[in-house]
């Protein structure tokens, strides 16, 4: 199980969903704002997930996200009552790489976090196997699971990384939204393909020359994506 850094002003709720994790094995670290939040995790403290409340005094949530990648890439479920479509896109924007509508049951918050956990998990190469894919100015090494382009690093999420590496062994072929959302996301999500599509936004941000003109990963509009290689 994993140590999670729960983030949520309203006491009792902290309370009650950090008992409800630690029934279901986890080891939880309770802070009650994001500042709180930010200097336990530059302080160090193993962290290995983080489920974070959107709407709070202080510091929101999409700004303690940003803080979180600058501090690096743990991984960040974002847990909020606001469920419009341009507030869940924007926690994914700043770097989320999940997000849980509020009230949540304890057990789909544990899936969830489970899910993300298995990203960060290095996939075990056959010996043998080459370990690197050229993809033209980026090169991704899946035994390392690093990606540079022009030889330079990319610091990418365990959610965004799982993506390229999707689209990496599977180049000229289209992937639905669904399609990855099993492969990436591990889990049944049916309906919600804005995940995809800010992961995805995210992702050429960081490994494409001109991400408004994107020539690695290409929209197949209607259907999902396909990565083209050079």
């Amino acid at each position: 199980m994993a140590r999670v850094l729960l983030v949520e002003d309203d006491d009792g709720l902290r309370e009650a969903l950090g008992l409800a994790l630690s029934s279901l094995g986890h080891e939880v670290l309770g802070a009650p704002n994001g500042p709180v939040a930010l200097e336990r995790l530059a302080a160090g403290r193993d962290v290995e997930c983080v489920v974070l409340d959107v709407m709070m005094p202080q510091m929101d949530g999409f700004e303690v996200c940003r803080g979180i990648r600058r501090l690096g890439q743990t991984p960040v479920i974002m847990l909020t009552a606001r469920s419009e479509p341009i507030d869940i896109v924007a926690g994914l924007e700043c770097g989320a790489d999940d997000y849980v509508a509020k009230p949540v049951e304890p057990r789909v918050l544990d899936a969830r976090i489970k899910a993300v956990l298995r990203r960060v998990t290095p996939t075990a190469e056959p010996e043998g196997e080459a370990s690197v894919v050229d993809l033209g100015s980026v090169r991704v090494d899946t035994r390392a699971m690093t990606v540079t382009k022009y030889g330079a690093p990319v610091e990418l999420t365990p959610t965004e990384l799982r993506l390229l590496l999707e689209f990496a062994l599977h180049p000229g072929q289209v992937l639905t939204r669904q399609v990855l959302l099993d492969r990436v996301w591990d889990y049944g999500y049916l309906g919600d393909s804005r995940i995809v599509d800010a992961c995805v936004w995210r992702l050429r941000a960081k490994t494409e020359d001109d991400p408004a003109r994107p020539s690695l990963i290409a929209t197949v509009r209607g259907v999902g994506y396909r990565l083209d290689l050079p």
